[in-house]
């Protein structure tokens, strides 16, 4: 394991070396922004659902826009990041947190 947080539903969120080097490799602007990751989903701006059951996380970045973190509760005890990336248009609707 790299790192772990607990999203809002307070299940514990792991950040692995794979999936680390997965979001790197595609998005290079990310490279030395891991915490950033991790605290989009342990205090975002919202949440919405994603696809396949899993959750995205936004949290607004100013002028670099709103990094959304997808990422998979796999149950009360255990869920994953999935992939990151910065986007200029965040998605509300499907929002699950805050109701």
């Amino acid at each position: 394991m790299f790192k772990e947080v607990r999203s809002v539903n307070g299940v514990p969120i792991r950040l692995t070396e794979e999936r680390w080097q997965h979001i790197t490799e595609a998005r290079d602007e990310l490279v030395d922004r891991s915490e950033d990751v991790l605290a989009a989903v342990q205090s975002p701006d919202w949440v919405t659902k994603g696809y396949r059951g899993s959750l995205v996380a936004w949290k607004g970045y100013g002028r670099r826009g709103y990094l959304a973190v997808i990422y998979k509760e796999l149950g009360s005890d255990d869920g994953f990041i999935v992939t990151a990336f910065y986007t200029r248009k965040p998605k509300k609707r499907g929002k699950v947190w805050p109701r």
